[in-house]
């Protein structure tokens, strides 16, 4: 058995992601070997001195096959202890487990596990057969369908989407017939679509890592300020035990093996967390790290087929931010240049939200490369604060899937 406490070679299964750079960060400071591929040779972790060597590959959303004969190839040709799949990847990869495991240490559970949290709509029905707690939530596959189950105000939301695509609020008619026009525009009620009643609270994150339906490592933290699209910009670990009682069932009911995340929405008006989505992969690890819960290392443990012993809980009120999304967030809320100049300079100081705090995506002291996409966001904020939107909606890259691209690894003949 290798031992995951040496320097592994690490395969990065894409380096577009805020979470597959924060995952390249923590890989390349613990002393690992990592190689990248991505079909955008721009992407993030393009920028890092940690990364060894960068491959050139198709795209997982339109060439799903070609995406894995190419990494099949780089794993025959090359050695490498673990592949990690830090984004939508995992979901090819279960589907191909059979294939890849014999070649490299992988951690990912069945692919019918991995299916039933995938989508939206999937997890919301694990939800309600496992009774744990979600806004209500009605499933619906058609224009008047959705005219029936909306009441105002809801979140309407695609089953198949990250990133925040395929998420509308809708307040009143004018925001639902703006959502039944775009759903109906890209086709979405091919699939299923849910609507949930909006839920006034705060917005946490959790991640996990399990090993054969044990949960060993676990990790929460709360949004501070959002960045634009709503991702986080600064985030702060918490304690949170009914969340870990929550994923614990989840993943013992799954058999779980490897990563897995949630959203969770905190009521004003009430003490139990609300489930309002599921990630099959780390959000964004740099947090934990910096709380003491490293849990990118216990995921090559897991891929390698140890066995861990559980992780201690991550230490409460740790503050980490992201200065890109920082940036994006403020010009994206009718920000002005003097704003963004002024969100630049607390974030050089330290001061205000941004004091005790520690930057996770572009680590420019740890790895000074990560200074090149950070100094280009400013400067564009600079040049036009609009062009943050539609940055935002350049995040669907051709790194993730789509209803197409998922419909053809699920067929029959794929693998």
């Amino acid at each position: 058995m290798i031992d995951a406490r040496k320097p592994l070679r690490v395969l990065v299964s894409e380096g577009s992601s805020t979470s597959g750079r924060e995952a390249v960060t923590i890989l390349g400071a613990a002393g690992h070997h990592v190689e990248v591929c991505d079909p955008s040779r721009w992407c993030l972790a393009r920028y890092s001195r940690l990364v060894r060597k960068f491959h050139h590959c198709p795209p997982l959303r339109s060439d799903p096959a070609g995406f894995l004969r190419f990494v099949e190839r780089l794993l025959a040709t090359r050695r490498f202890d673990v592949l990690l799949p830090t984004h939508e990847q995992g979901f090819l990869f279960a589907r191909a487990a059979a294939r890849l495991k014999p070649h490299v240490g992988l951690a990912l559970p069945d692919f019918s596990a991995y299916r039933a949290v995938h989508g939206k709509a999937g997890f919301s029905r694990l939800l309600d057969q496992l009774g744990l707690p979600q806004p209500p939530t009605h499933i619906v596959r058609s224009a008047g369908e959705l005219r029936e189950a909306v009441r105002y105000p809801s979140v309407v939301k695609t089953s198949v989407g990250t990133a925040s695509r395929g998420i509308w609020f809708v307040r009143d008619a004018s925001d639902l017939n703006l959502a039944l026009y775009d759903l109906e525009s890209a086709g979405d009620f091919a699939g299923e679509v849910l609507v949930q009643d909006l839920i006034t609270g705060t917005t946490e994150k959790a991640q996990s890592v399990f090993c054969r339906g044990t949960l060993v490592g676990f990790h929460a933290y709360r949004q501070i300020a959002a960045g634009v699209g709503g991702g986080e910009a600064i985030k702060e670990s918490v304690s949170r035990p009914a969340i870990r009682n929550y994923l614990e069932t989840i993943g013992a009911h799954l058999g779980w093996h490897g990563a897995l995340s949630v959203d969770v929405m905190m009521p004003l008006d009430s003490a139990t967390p609300l489930l309002i989505d599921c990630n099959p992969r780390l959000v964004e690890p740099g947090n934990a790290h910096r709380a003491g819960t490293d849990l990118v290392d216990l995921l090559l443990r897991v891929s390698l087929d140890e066995t861990p012993a559980p992780l201690a809980e991550s230490r409460a009120g740790v503050r980490t931010h992201l200065a890109m999304q920082a940036l994006l967030g403020s010009a994206s809320r009718d920000g002005t240049r003097r704003d963004i100049i002024r969100e630049c300079g607390r974030i050089a100081a330290g001061e205000g939200p941004y004091r005790d705090s520690t930057e996770e995506l572009t680590p420019v002291q740890l790895d000074w490369l990560s200074a090149v996409p950070l100094a280009m966001t400013a400067a564009l904020m600079l040049v036009s604060p609009q062009l943050a939107a539609s940055l935002a909606r350049g995040g669907f890259g051709a790194h993730l899937l789509d209803r197409a691209s998922i419909a053809a690894i699920e067929s029959e003949g794929f693998c």
